[in-house]
């Protein structure tokens, strides 16, 4: 009967996709780490989305994510054996945020978060996606990844969470709280 522990991390250390173990600190699980939480952050969003097309577009994101992860998590000798991303995925990207900033336009001014529960899980959703770009783009100067779509679809990513935190404001009938002021 399968358990929810295996007990191999105790000594501090994590295995990698293909072979070999890390120590948990490495800015690899860090990024791992990161990536996670990103989805989690984003089914969050899911599970408050009241906007229709919301929740679809989060499913396949959090898929994409996953294979991401999968990408990351494998040894370098063996990343290639672990890609699974298509570039074609950042053109779906730009493809849904541009659709929906034409039935939720984009304000001229910084915008505050929090004007629909969905909105403003979609604004941590967000920030937390930057995080995990972040990670990704250190592990590429520090040539621990050599693959740059994982970056690129991260950041096209944040974008379409700001898409959609618009569109779950403007679908509450809530109009968005601009910063003022910058």
């Amino acid at each position: 009967m399968p358990t929810f522990f295996t007990r191999t991390g105790d000594d501090g250390t994590t295995g990698l996709l293909g072979e070999g173990r890390l120590p948990k600190h490495h800015p690899r699980f860090e990024a791992l780490g990161t990536l996670d939480e990103a989805s989690a952050a984003l089914g969050l969003a899911r599970a408050l989305a009241a906007a229709p097309q919301t929740a679809p577009l989060l499913v396949e994101v959090q898929r994409d994510l996953y294979k991401i992860m999968a990408e990351v998590a494998a040894a370098p000798a063996h990343a290639e054996r672990f890609r699974s991303l298509e570039p074609a995925r950042l053109q779906w990207l730009d493809e849904q945020a541009e659709a929906l900033s034409a039935v939720a336009p984009i304000p001229r001014e910084f915008i505050l978060p929090g004007d629909s529960l969905a909105g403003a899980a979609l604004a941590l959703a967000r920030t937390v996606v930057r995080r995990a770009e972040r990670r990704i783009s250190a592990l590429i100067d520090q040539q621990e990844l050599n693959n740059r779509l994982p970056l690129q679809y991260l950041n096209r990513l944040s974008s379409l969470c700001f898409a959609l935190e618009l569109l779950e404001n403007q679908h509450a009938g809530r109009s968005t709280t601009l910063a003022k002021g910058l």
